[in-house]
């Protein structure tokens, strides 16, 4: 098997794993306990946060720890606006960030959705042109889920930073795979989850600037014993967040490597793809995307049928977190591809610990079995 889908998920690394068994079989304590075994998953938990810190600059304190992005993000939106305020976001969005803001539009908060260019780019003056006295809040992902698009994050956040705006990123995909920094980007609330950085599954953090706009009336999503600055009740997750805090202390030592390296392998296989199906189609900016990404359209060969015919070859036909979902996918057709090329079109993740052989063999595989298909029809 050929594992090609790390936008969905990643090979935890056996260095994080290493890390994190001890907090299963005797390092257990509760991280909340003041004896001993309390003291020694407190102080594990302390590092992590600066870990993670480290990560994207910010200040330990200013981390909180979830269940994962899709927590985080909820927390995000919803403790960052009320009712009569104005958020604004981008159609292009994870669902995590869509759905929520669902549910706030039915709770009397004013959403505008921004569309977004044909290369997946959100133009800053769209968002600037949109902004009224009651925006409380602006989410805009870092890089897209599906298309890898980068969008101008930096840009954004001065731009809500002088209007007093609280700005909110999900840069789940793109955190150890290009440089992420709160400060530079003028980022008040970022998510962020581990298993899409080779740490384990089911644990996630919201950076929460000190001084964000709104800090004061913020509201808890979750209660039960004010854990994380009151923000996330809960019993840590001892295991998972240490997995979390080593996962991003990889990440920033070896993020230039692995960025270079997938940058390559991505290149290979897609003049790979292109020489030989030449009429295959790259979704998104080129230039502006993350290293390991790519999202192909083969016109006229259905996605799924296609993966049928790839049975050791783990790719996506878009969002993992969407799936299930029988309708196309909104992000590519907010790109203005018909119904029929977004169910033409495939999600290809490449990530740490794939090789210059495994992309070689999927090319073959790929196109082999497109041709194939081709036949069929």
């Amino acid at each position: 098997m050929i594992y090609l889908d790390n936008h969905a998920t990643t090979k935890c690394d056996p260095r994080v794993l290493s890390k994190m068994l001890p907090f299963f079989e005797e390092d257990y304590g509760n991280a909340s306990s003041s004896h001993a075994a309390g003291v020694t998953a407190h102080n594990a938990v302390s590092v992590a946060r600066r870990q993670v810190a480290g990560l994207i600059g910010s200040h330990s304190d200013e981390i909180v720890f979830t269940s994962g992005a899709t927590e985080s993000v909820n927390l995000a939106l919803k403790a960052f606006t009320r009712p009569g305020s104005h958020v604004i976001s981008v159609i292009t969005e994870h669902r995590a960030v869509l759905d929520s803001l669902e549910y706030l539009a039915g709770n009397e908060v004013e959403v505008t959705l921004l569309p977004v260019a044909g290369d997946g780019l959100l133009s800053p003056d769209d968002v600037r042109r949109r902004l009224k006295p009651n925006t409380t809040l602006v989410s805009v992902m870092y890089a897209n889920n599906e298309i890898g698009v980068l969008q101008p994050i930096a840009e954004i956040g001065l731009m809500c930073r002088n209007a007093g705006v609280t700005f909110h990123t999900d840069a789940s995909q793109a955190l150890g795979k290009v440089p992420v920094n709160v400060e530079s980007d003028a980022i008040d609330l970022l998510s962020g989850t581990a298993h899409k950085i080779y740490g384990p599954k089911g644990v996630g953090f919201l950076f929460v600037r000190r001084r964000a706009p709104g800090r004061a009336n913020t509201k808890a999503q979750m209660h039960g014993g004010g854990h994380e600055a009151g923000l996330r009740s809960g019993t840590l997750n001892v295991p998972g967040i240490v997995g979390l805090g080593l996962a991003c202390s990889i990440a920033q030592r070896q993020m230039i490597e692995d960025g270079l390296c997938a940058q390559e392998l991505r290149l290979r296989l897609l003049n790979n793809l292109r020489a030989g199906i030449p009429d295959i189609i790259l979704n998104g900016s080129e230039a502006k995307r993350l290293p390991g990404n790519l999202n192909l359209t083969i016109p006229g060969i259905d996605a799924q049928a296609l993966l049928e015919f790839l049975p050791n070859l783990c790719l996506s036909v878009g969002s993992a977190c969407s799936s299930l979902r029988i309708e196309p996918s909104h992000v590519l057709r907010a790109l203005g591809l018909s119904e029929s090329d977004a169910y033409s079109s495939i999600r290809i993740g490449i990530g740490r610990f794939n090789s210059t052989s495994e992309v070689e063999s999927a090319s073959d595989w790929i196109i082999d079995a497109v041709q194939d298909l081709k036949t069929i029809i």
